[in-house]
């Protein structure tokens, strides 16, 4: 399936963050990475799209997910 890269918003520090990575990467989907420390405008796109500070979020074709579920991941790539 095409689809558009994956846009993830994290931070070096946090654990869930490099648990999302590692997911995507394990499963062979692309992704863009915006680390939001130092990066004000990723940040305010962030809030934008979540309407919370907290990461990672994750955005999938348009859908916005905050925090790691792999469940929810799974289901939104059309993974088994």
């Amino acid at each position: 399936m095409n689809r558009a890269p994956i846009t993830l918003y994290t931070t070096s520090a946090c654990t869930y963050s490099r648990m999302t990575k590692r997911f995507l990467e394990q499963h062979g989907i692309p992704y863009v990475e915006y680390d939001v420390i130092g990066n004000d405008a990723a940040r305010a796109a962030m809030v934008a799209k979540s309407s919370q500070v907290g990461v990672p979020v994750i955005e999938v074709d348009g859908e916005i997910f905050v925090g790691f579920d792999e469940r929810e991941l799974r289901r939104a790539l059309d993974l088994a």
